[in-house]
């Protein structure tokens, strides 16, 4: 199956009307500088504000711009499935629709997949700019994760991730997996590696995490994947050959 455009950017959003123009415009700026074939897919989980309208107008402003509406709030998982399920790049980038991502980065993270042979690179967000609650709770959940999970992922729920599209045909995504995509590449010998990328403090809209969802959903997520993980099949195996026979 051919792909029409080089690079897909899918990214969730939810009632984040005042971030989508700059968001927008900042993606368009980055892939332009990228210089390959793209296109945006916006997926509005069921916003509450204005954010649909904007988008509309959007659209009118933007070609390469596509979004897709869901009828009632799924969270993000559901949110980046739907985007996915759209997509028509070669490669995909995941983006946040908040503003913390830096676009540019996506144009980097491209280069060391392919110099590198790599399947995803994710993104590190090295120097986080959040509140120290969030801090806190995104580190326990992270810890939670990889303990729970024999991973070393430094930040495995980063919103900003660049992967081979083929890749996708044997990825399976469950509520709240998003966070564990860099572990069920990996579980299906995908080559995966992290690279640190710039991360921007919240200028506008309300955050959609907390300790709560971060947490004890990370714990509960973590064990699944743990499951996964010690019922993944290992075996060897040949065809015999008629001249073997």
């Amino acid at each position: 199956m051919g792909h029409d455009v080089e690079l897909s950017v899918v990214a969730p959003a939810h009632n984040e009307a005042e971030n989508l123009p700059v968001f927008v415009a900042e993606v368009a700026s980055a892939m332009a500088a990228i210089g390959r074939s793209w296109e945006l897919i916006v997926v509005d989980d069921a916003s509450t504000d204005d954010g649909v309208a904007l988008l509309r107008d959007l659209m009118g402003r933007h070609q390469q711009l596509r979004v897709v509406l869901l009828s009632r709030r799924t969270g993000q998982t559901g949110a980046l499935t739907a985007g996915l399920a759209v997509t028509r790049g070669r490669f995909i980038a995941m983006l946040d629709a908040d503003c913390q991502n830096e676009p540019r980065d996506v144009g980097l993270m491209l280069e060391k997949l392919e110099e590198e042979a790599l399947d995803m690179v994710n993104g590190w967000r090295k120097t986080r700019q959040d509140n120290w609650l969030r801090l806190v709770s995104t580190r326990v959940a992270n810890w939670v994760r990889n303990r729970l999970t024999h991973e070393h992922i430094q930040d495995s729920a980063s919103g900003i991730k660049v992967f081979r599209a083929a890749c996708l045909e044997r990825i399976r995504l469950y509520d709240g997996m998003h966070r564990f995509l860099p572990t069920l590449f990996r579980l299906e010998g995908f080559r995966v590696a992290e690279m640190p990328v710039s991360h921007r403090p919240r200028s506008a809209g309300r955050a959609k995490y907390g300790v709560w969802n971060r947490v004890f959903r990370a714990l509960g997520d973590a064990l699944a994947v743990r499951w996964m993980r010690s019922r993944l099949l290992r075996y060897e195996a040949r065809e015999l050959e008629r001249n073997d026979a």
